[in-house]
């Protein structure tokens, strides 16, 4: 998702803490705007090597994507596995109480296969929105430019 890449670090924190936080500084995103990403986020990293909920959550740092509020990911995860997208086990190997290794179904495979084409969607119309902007900063009487559309051409 080269177009997705480039709006640099996101958040998703819990609806209470986002009616309570303006936009991250220089972004300019809400929260609410990133909430529907989170769920493919999650498969895919989870198709990628299943785990626990704490250690999807720095994956998901990783990924760009830091201040994840745990309880919206366990909800999301609880939603995946209702919907028959994920499944738990309850890990008891490692010392420390037991935590459920979420792993991917076949049907989760699936699911993240369309999503990543929705996403592929949302990446041509969110490239065509920031060219588009781009000639039009372009075209503008003051000349100022946009950094980031400049960076989809």
């Amino acid at each position: 998702m080269p177009g997705l890449a480039n709006f640099g670090r996101l958040s998703v924190l819990s609806s209470n803490e986002e009616r309570r936080l303006p936009p991250r500084k220089g972004t300019g995103m809400h929260v609410r705007e990133l909430r529907g990403l989170l769920h493919p986020f999650l498969l895919l990293l989870i198709f990628e090597r299943p785990g626990h909920g704490y250690d999807l959550i720095g994956r998901l740092e990783e990924l760009g994507i830091p201040d994840v509020e745990p309880a919206y990911v366990y909800r999301v995860l609880r939603g995946l596995e209702r919907d028959r997208s994920l499944i738990s086990r309850w890990e008891t190997t490692e010392p420390g109480p037991a935590r459920r290794r979420y792993e991917l179904t076949v049907k989760g495979r699936a699911d993240l296969r369309s999503m990543v084409g929705h996403l592929a969607q949302l990446d041509q119309v969110i490239g065509a929105c920031m060219r588009r902007s781009a000639d039009a900063f372009a075209r503008s009487r003051d000349g100022h430019r946009d950094p980031c559309a400049a960076s989809h051409r």
